[in-house]
């Protein structure tokens, strides 16, 4: 059976000749295949452990469940399709929301367990029936709502807790990740999150040396003077450890909240499957189902003993486009260099010391590009908003969901925020559109502009694969 890892050498191991590509079944040198896995581990890695640690989950843990769910991910689509399987930041809201409601790290590793189980059998149908499945229930208009009331139900989280921490950190982290996002280029530009991250931490130790402990609110929701930057943790970890293991919970409240999210896994899978398959100009349309499915796997595996959900990355994507180097080895490099950090206890002390206030400025801009995903969506598809068929179901959504509307149907179930506005905006579409009048049923392209060319050949005998790729982490 082929599994994809075997590599053939290309030319001389060094660099691509001039317009050429290092596919995914070849290889540069060992040396630098490692190097490169490196460079795919810093792509990856802030957003990888800001969500876990957003999420209140092991960020060891999660670094190293990463690292698993590629190697599942590459086996599975026999490495034809390389890609980067990192923490996915589209559950930090959801996380959010289950531990307002009461609940604990394994209520909110059982409901996103489940969310993954739904990806697994939603990648199924799609290898059954085909991605067009997908495109009939969630047109772009629903994807694109859902995805931005996913990232803007965010908001509070950041107004109530990081940025009152420590206001001049956050406004400052915010300035100079904003500065970065847009004024550098490249590399540099897909990694601005950790960037910030890093200036933050060297603010925070800066403000404690000059002007000692702040007066605000402490990680612990009391407000007492204390260290912007704590380290003490960091001496007394270990250098070598594995990371706690939890298993899951599950309760109906928490599992609705997060069931809403595979549409937004559904939509980042389907997208990053069509770039690659568009960069390595080898048609993926295939291996979507395989993908998604794999995804899901890798996030009930990972969630399972208490890690975070998992998803592909664009920012790998992304390296991979200005190395010109699709090699799968590399992705085998970074899941080994994943796994090596997930058993460094220290690693993942410095991680949970990040300061609220640098939180603060990360995710005033994080949660609101997050939301404005689903903007993209629409862009791309050019979703008229002008059509009330359209405009109708994503306002009321996104306002359910923004604003945390809630309903309550008995003492005991309610739906409210991400769950109730995915659901208006699910079943509002759908109902509207079965009453509203010929002239509103415009035929709208499907999912996003990075898949809508799936199962379109046979139909019109055009070539499949022929738009830009859209993708998103």
């Amino acid at each position: 059976m082929d599994l994809g890892v075997r590599w053939k050498l290309h030319g001389d191991g060094r660099t691509p000749a001039p317009g050429a590509v290092v596919r995914p079944d070849e290889r540069l040198s060992w040396p630098r295949t490692v190097g490169l896995g490196a460079q795919h581990v810093v792509a990856m890695f802030g957003a990888s452990f800001v969500a876990p640690v957003l999420m209140g989950l092991d960020p060891n843990l999660a670094i190293m469940m990463s690292g698993v769910a590629t190697v599942i991910f590459l086996l599975a689509t026999r490495g034809r399709v390389p890609s980067y399987l990192g923490c996915s930041l589209s559950f930090v809201g959801v996380a959010a929301v289950i531990r307002a409601q009461g609940g604990t790290s394994a209520t909110v590793t059982g409901a996103v367990l489940v969310v993954g189980a739904v990806l697994f059998l939603v990648g199924l149908a799609v290898q059954r029936f085909g991605a067009r499945i997908i495109h009939a229930a969630m047109p772009p208009i629903v994807t694109g709502a859902v995805v931005m009331l996913i990232g803007f139900n965010l908001a509070p989280v950041t107004a109530s807790t990081y940025w009152p921490q420590d206001q001049w950190t956050a406004l400052l982290v915010m300035l100079f990740t904003g500065l970065a996002v847009v004024c550098l280029r490249g590399f540099w530009s897909r990694i601005a999150i950790f960037l910030g991250l890093v200036f933050g931490y060297g603010i925070s130790w800066a403000f404690d040396r000059i002007f000692g402990k702040i007066h605000s609110v402490s990680p612990s929701g009391k407000v007492t003077d204390h260290w912007r930057l704590d380290l003490s943790a960091v001496s007394h970890a270990d250098w070598i450890g594995l990371p706690h293991l939890h298993g899951p919970s599950f309760q109906w409240s928490a599992v609705l909240v997060a069931l809403p999210v595979v549409i937004a896994l559904v939509a980042e899978n389907a997208g990053h499957v069509k770039a690659v398959g568009e960069m390595t100009g080898d048609p993926l349309d295939d291996k979507l189902g395989t993908a998604i499915s794999a995804d899901g796997v890798a996030s009930v595996l990972s969630t399972a003993v208490g890690g975070p959900p998992n998803t592909t990355y664009s920012e790998n994507i992304g390296v991979m486009a200005a190395t010109r180097v699709y090699s799968t080895a590399a992705y085998w490099a970074a899941a080994g260099f994943a796994l090596l950090f997930g058993v460094c206890p220290k690693f993942g002390a410095v991680v949970a010391a990040i300061p609220g206030g640098v939180l603060g400025g990360i995710t005033v801009i994080l949660y609101g590009m997050i939301g404005l995903l689903g903007a993209q969506i629409w862009i791309n598809a050019k979703v008229d908003l002008r059509n009330p068929l359209n405009l109708v179901p994503a306002a009321a959504g996104i306002i359910i969901g923004v604003g945390n509307v809630s309903m309550k149907f008995t003492d005991t179930f309610s739906l409210s925020g991400i769950a109730l506005g995915t659901l208006v905006v699910i079943t509002g579409y759908h109902a509207l559109r079965a009453f509203a009048p010929a002239h509103l049923k415009t035929q709208e392209p499907l999912l996003d502009e990075g898949t809508s060319t799936y199962d379109t050949e046979a139909e019109n005998g055009s070539p499949a694969g022929t738009r830009a790729p859209h993708a998103k982490s």
